[in-house]
């Protein structure tokens, strides 16, 4: 789907219930929480891992160069080891947000395949591990970097604006990865705008309700719970957008699905 077709779509309008999109994310939940929870470990080790990334370098620095911390502690930074860590720090944050993002597309690829019943195939949370997406990947995180920083620097309100487009260009580049960065984020602010306060709500209280279940579940059961906050997002795209199969019609299974 291109540009046109994608913003064609999107100028519809296509009128999205609250209740409906919350009560079938409550159902695909039960059918995808299993591969929620690999998708919630794959994060919580990407993190891990990056945290190892930034962590043994100062360890590191700290064994061969005690010095350095004992400056910051007095009140006498050595402001070279201080630009070493953010050296250190900045990449890996990054990286991490980069293969966050292609977690999160191979995730929306299982949440539809399931959706739709499709039959299987190459999905995996692997398939988008590659240069050709990583580099998209890491171009949009720098990007959406740069537009939650403005956010945060126009007093914190713009925050809650962009973040519904945002969280809805991950679905809409999972499905339209051929699209070019500039029209991706195009298209998210564009559908962001238009059910933005429907999507926002979903997201809210999705969030709550998958952090209270997942308290309840003796704290660890929010791994399991965490990834019902994809699904309404999902469901916003599905229902105003839909798919495509590679002859440009539409999914006989959806249509089926929404009957």
């Amino acid at each position: 789907m291109n540009f046109s077709e994608l913003e064609q779509k999107i100028n519809e309008n296509k009128s999205i219930d609250f209740g409906d999109i919350f009560s079938k994310s409550i159902e695909l939940f039960k059918k995808t929480w299993k591969q929620g929870l690999l998708h919630a470990l794959l994060s919580v080790g990407l993190v891990l891992g990056v945290m190892a990334l930034v962590l043994v370098p100062l360890f590191l620095m700290g064994v061969f160069d005690p010095s350095a911390f004992e400056s910051i502690e007095s009140g006498d930074p050595d402001y070279k080891s201080i630009i070493i860590v953010y050296l250190v720090m900045f990449p890996a944050i990054f990286l991490a947000s980069v293969f966050s993002l292609l977690l999160n597309m191979a995730f929306y690829r299982m949440i539809k395949q399931i959706d739709l019943d499709e039959p299987a195939s190459s999905v995996s949370f692997g398939m988008f591990m590659n240069t050709k997406y990583f580099m998209k990947a890491l171009v949009l995180s720098i990007i959406t970097t740069l537009i939650a920083v403005v956010a945060v620097l126009a007093c914190y309100l713009p925050l809650f604006y962009v973040m519904v487009p945002l969280t809805l260009l991950i679905p809409i580049l999972t499905f339209n990865p051929e699209m070019s960065n500039s029209d991706l984020i195009k298209a998210s602010f564009k559908l962001g705008t238009k059910k933005w306060l429907i999507t926002f709500g979903l997201i809210f209280i999705s969030a709550i309700l998958a952090e209270l279940v997942g308290l309840i579940l003796c704290g660890v059961g929010i791994f399991v719970t965490m990834s019902f906050i994809y699904l309404p997002s999902y469901f916003v795209y599905k229902d105003t957008i839909g798919f495509v199969d590679d002859s440009g019609d539409l999914q006989e299974k959806e249509k089926i699905c929404e009957l």
